[in-house]
Parts: C-alpha cells; structure tokens; sequence
C-alpha cells in the first residue's frame, strides 16, 4: 500500500546534488515532504547518490527513496503524494510563490549569496558558505568537516570556505577532478570503477585527464557537457571501496541531521536559545 503524505509538511529543496539528497532523504525518511528544484543540465558529479540525476534519467533510487521528475508542479505534488521525491526543472524559482511552501532549503552549494530570501518561506535553511541567519535565512547548518559539522546556527553564518576538498589518506586537491580545458566533457569510465594511476579516465576537447594516484571513480560528470577550464568533473576515492559511491556520505547525513533539527525547532526558534551559547569558528552565537 502506498503511503500517501497530503497532510506532511513541504520542504522544497533547491538543488539536488549529494549533499542536498542526503538533506531530502533524511527528511523524507522523517516522514516529511520534500520537492528538490534543479538546473535544466545538473553539473553533479556524484550521481549515484544525487537526485538530480533524475533530471537525466527520468527517476533515480538512492537507498529506499525514489526520487522522480515531474514535467510540471501537477505532477510533482502526485509523485510526493504517494512517498516520492519530486524533481523538478526549475532554476530560477518560479515554483516559489505558486507553492508557498512552509520550508524552503537552500542546497545549492554556490558558497556565494544567490537569490534565497528570508521572505521565501516562513522557516529558509541556508546550507552551508554564503548565507547568513537573519538576513537571507532563518538558520545556516555547517558543513565543513569537523567539530562543528551539522551545527544549527540561528545567527551569523557558517565557517569560510577554505577552497580545498577534505584529506581522504593524505590525499586532497589530488582527488578532486578537473577540465584542463574548455570544450566538451567525455567520460572513459564508470562510476565505481577502480582506477590505475596515470590512467585518462576522461577527456575535455581531446585533452586527456589523467589520474595520480590509485582509487576508485566516486564520481563523474555526464558526456557532452560544455565544461570550462577549471571546472570540477570528477571525484577519485583513494579508499577503494566501490560501495562508497552508492551510498549517502557521512557528511550528507550528518548536514541532513542539522537540516532536520533547525525544522522541528520550528519558526518561533528563529533566535539563539537559552543555554545555547556554542560560537562557530568565527564566533558567532550559534
């Protein structure tokens, strides 16, 4: 029997990468509703683990919950009625003030302010750099990796970007992969594969991409997009363990456990609390 969810509260979640997955299938899991919005050609790299990949393929399952896209808000709210999670193609945020959803999650990792406004919702979760509680949301959850990590913060602002991916066995910036150009992306393996060092798993306008060490493909980006230099087209896990890339990171649950608690605080905690006096990095009431 299907479960249906007329009566649970909408989450609307902008962006459907793997962070912002994690976020939707802990709330969905909670029992709430959740419509993730995306880009017409998501720039996802871990698309095992992403519900934007619905965008591509139509629907796409990520440990039990099944993520669908919808042609138009209609549908969307018949794929959340029956327990799903809506995708829908919408970057802009033209859905905004047809739905009036209760919850608005911004989980689009642009680390810079984008167009989120604390009017959007009566309770905005910004994820991550670039928002600040109080002035472009109601709460901020952290996501850099530490002792912070999945922190609410109901003022101020996450900690700064640092610009580098984190150390996985000594191996940081080495595992993030990048265009060496501009041009068309072309992958030449899979998700999941195991990988040699000094192998092209990839090319960009003919342009080899070679790997440094050895690993296994976390992620990588669909064949044909137009990429810039620069750009993030890949993911290598020095780990080895082929199902780390089918399943939600620990990072992705624990953001997800934040986003989760700044709901169920609810409107009226939209300030610090009594006994609450924990600082992030910066010092600033969380």
């Amino acid at each position: 029997m299907m479960q249906t969810l007329a009566a649970a509260p909408l989450v609307l979640i902008r962006g459907g990468g793997d962070l912002a997955t994690g976020i939707a299938h802990r709330l969905r899991r909670a029992g709430l509703a959740v419509l993730v919005t995306e880009l017409p050609q998501p720039l996802t790299v871990r698309r095992a683990v992403a519900f934007a990949e619905a965008v591509y393929e139509g629907e796409i399952e990520v440990e039990g919950i099944t993520a669908r896209r919808a042609p138009d808000l209609q549908a969307a709210l018949i794929c959340i009625n029956v327990g799903e999670v809506a995708v829908l193609v919408d970057d802009v945020g033209l859905s905004l003030p047809r739905l009036q959803p209760p919850i608005v999650v911004d989980a689009r990792m642009a680390k810079q302010p984008l167009d989120t406004r604390l009017t959007d919702a009566p309770l905005v979760i910004g994820i991550g750099p670039g928002f600040v509680a109080g002035e472009n949301c109601h709460a901020v959850v952290e996501t850099n990796r530490g002792h912070n990590l999945g922190r609410v913060y109901w003022q101020g602002c996450a900690e700064t970007d640092t610009g580098q991916p984190e150390a996985v066995q000594g191996f940081t910036g080495q595992r993030v992969l990048r265009a060496p150009s501009d041009g068309l992306f072309i992958g030449h393996a899979r998700i999941g594969d195991k990988i040699k060092a000094g192998e092209a798993l990839a090319s960009v306008a003919g342009q080899p991409i070679i790997t440094t060490f050895d690993g296994v493909l976390r992620g990588i980006l669909h064949d044909g997009i137009p990429v810039t230099a620069g750009m993030k087209v890949g993911d290598l896990d020095p780990r080895g363990r082929p199902d780390y890339c089918f399943t939600i990171s620990d990072k992705a649950r624990a953001v997800g456990g934040g986003v989760l608690e700044a709901i169920l605080a609810g409107v009226d905690k939209r300030r610090p609390q009594p006994g609450n006096s924990t600082t992030n990095s910066q010092g600033v009431s969380a």
